[in-house]
């Protein structure tokens, strides 16, 4: 095993010695989209690919090289593995588990457009993910009816300017950092024109799956734009934050973002009081501030991820007695049907 772990590493460093740095796009579309390639990279037995393979035609695999590089070789408890391994328990239709736990479908008045809560819509500002995250709310979401075109994300923005009490858009995916800077550039530009909109919120996962996605090219939209701008951020452990991650956050908030992160918590991941804590410090160190820990969404597919509410009270009770007030996460569960996360 240690041979073949130090083999792996020397081919590695090999590789990226002998390449010339990839753009983030680059590094997207070489992201590792086949189980049976996913399974050999990481050294894992060809007893898992049965599974992996089951889970994969339920919901496509999608990892890109600067995630995978996180991942322990051939540990199959690795907590940042467990959210990318497709398995056979995918499958599984307990009662409960939906396509749609949030029901969103009720709330697009829109091509691209859901306004579920008051003050605040959210836009599909891209149907792609950097990385398909195995317990994904959105993993039954039909993106292909909600990738609209310039002209089509008109009757969006019509609906924005005649609802004067919207202060907030907040661009969603997907992952919204998946479209092109050029394409967010102007969506932001015709989001400025409207005079009661204050804030951008923009929820992704892209500056930590693949940190080269801060750019200049992003971080030069992020500085021009009038509106008070703030990222939330998707980790669950602290493992997913090295370097190259620490560095993008804090370009980010140079442009004067608030960074933010919001974690799920996750059966056999991050459902233990140390890990929960580490993480909390560890954004901190990266500049960011927890801001949710949710609970699962009932979706079908992600029932082996589950905590039960009982069980999550308790962590993070116990939590509280080992962190500060300001680096403790609220733990929510989203309702279908409420006007807020509901606080547990």
């Amino acid at each position: 095993m240690i041979t073949r772990r130090r083999a792996f590493l020397q081919e590695n460093i090999i590789i990226a010695a002998s390449k010339t740095p990839l753009t983030w796009q680059q590094q997207l579309s070489m992201a590792i989209r086949d189980p049976q390639v996913l399974c050999d990279r990481l050294g894992l037995s060809s007893q898992w690919l049965a599974g992996a393979q089951t889970g994969h035609a339920l919901f496509d695999v999608c990892v890109p090289d600067a995630y995978l590089n996180r991942i322990a070789y051939a540990d199959l408890n690795d907590p940042l593995l467990r959210q990318v391994l497709p398995v056979d328990k995918e499958a599984l239709t307990p009662p409960g588990y939906v396509a749609d736990p949030l029901e969103e479908s009720g709330h697009q008045p829109a091509k691209g457009l859901i306004h579920k809560y008051a003050n605040r819509v959210l836009l599909i500002a891209s149907p792609t993910c950097a990385i398909n995250c195995r317990y994904c709310f959105r993993r039954h979401f039909p993106y292909s009816d909600n990738a609209p075109s310039r002209a089509q994300w008109q009757e969006a923005l019509d609906y924005l300017r005649a609802d004067t009490s919207i202060h907030e858009a907040i661009l969603s995916g997907g992952d919204p950092l998946a479209a092109n800077d050029r394409q967010l550039a102007w969506l932001v530009d015709q989001l400025e024109g409207i005079p009661h909109i204050k804030r951008l919120r923009v929820h992704t996962r892209l500056p930590v799956v693949i940190p080269d996605r801060v750019d200049d090219a992003l971080l030069a939209w992020l500085s021009n734009t009038r509106l008070q701008k703030v990222i939330v951020l998707h980790i669950n452990h602290a493992n997913e934050i090295d370097q190259a991650v620490i560095d993008a956050c804090t370009r980010l908030k140079q442009t004067g973002v608030t960074l933010l992160n919001q974690s799920v918590l996750l059966r056999g991941v991050n459902d233990n009081v140390t890990t929960l804590a580490t993480l909390s410090e560890r954004l901190f160190e990266a500049g960011i501030l927890p801001y949710y820990l949710h609970v699962l969404d009932p979706v079908q597919g992600a029932a082996h991820f589950d905590v039960a509410d009982s069980e999550a009270k308790e962590l993070i009770a116990e939590l509280r007695d080992h962190l500060p007030g300001f680096l403790m996460p609220r733990l929510v569960r989203e309702i279908p049907g409420k006007g807020s996360k509901t606080p547990l």
